[in-house]
């Protein structure tokens, strides 16, 4: 029986390379987004038959809420939640940081996450399915100008566990993926479309990309209804862990 994969943010990056991977493998596909035309090229891509667009700012729970109303019947009954959109905006200090940017990382990452969630869990509930959450590891280990983002990866974290113990005897399975370095639009974004600072940190650092980080999530999706990833922390090689920060007089 085919399975079908609810995406979010599967414009760029981790999504759009997750869309890819179960597409490819036979799966359905609810790609949604807010770039129509990215949407679009998935579809042209992967096929009608494979892949539904939904149009929507995860932001916006009206917007979800009609997008998944309107879904069409063969692609209705999802199997997998992958909550993949997110996003870090900004890299100073709290202190300097713009409250705007914590905002709209908090109204992403953490309330449009519960948001989607809440609405697809009887759904999951009733077809025993699975839901993964595309955390970080800046949820565990903490950085300079990691501060809102970071929050809200713990977050990520300490709600999927709430959801494991929450869905108990249901056959539902959750996992939180938490990647580390991976080159993708990801800084690009987060030091508002500054190409060469995004340039500069992954120069020479052979980091992981987003096919990497979509072979995990397909990973986690396929295997056995009987195992449960709960969290699966990954790195490319070339980062590991730093000292504590000292400021000497």
């Amino acid at each position: 029986m085919t399975q079908t994969a609810l995406i979010t943010g599967a414009t760029s990056g981790f999504g759009a390379a997750a869309a890819r991977r179960f597409a490819n493998a036979g799966w359905k596909v609810v790609a949604t987004g807010r770039r129509a035309e990215r949407l679009q090229a998935l579809v042209d891509e992967l096929g009608a038959d494979k892949v539904h667009v939904a149009v929507f700012d995860v932001r916006d729970e009206a917007a979800m809420h009609a997008a998944l109303d309107s879904l069409p019947d063969g692609f209705r009954d999802i199997d997998l939640l992958v909550n993949n959109a997110g996003l870090a905006l900004g890299t100073k200090p709290a202190q300097d940081a713009l409250l705007s940017d914590w905002r709209t990382m908090i109204e992403t990452n953490v309330l449009a996450l519960v948001n989607i969630t809440h609405r697809l869990l009887p759904g999951l509930i009733e077809r025993k399915g699975a839901i993964i959450n595309i955390g970080s590891v800046a949820g565990s280990y903490p950085y300079p100008g990691g501060n809102a983002y970071g929050g809200t990866k713990a977050f990520v974290k300490q709600f999927s566990l709430g959801l494991r113990s929450d869905l108990h005897g249901t056959g539902v399975r959750v996992t939180d993926i938490e990647p580390g370095m991976a080159e993708t639009e990801f800084t690009l974004v987060r030091t508002h479309g500054d190409q060469a600072a995004s340039d500069k940190l992954y120069a020479g650092a052979n980091p992981m990309t987003a096919e990497d980080i979509a072979e995990q999530i397909y990973y986690v999706a396929t295997l056995p209804p009987h195992l449960n990833i709960n969290r699966l922390e990954i790195m490319p090689v070339t980062q590991s862990f730093g000292g504590f920060q000292v400021r000497r007089d």
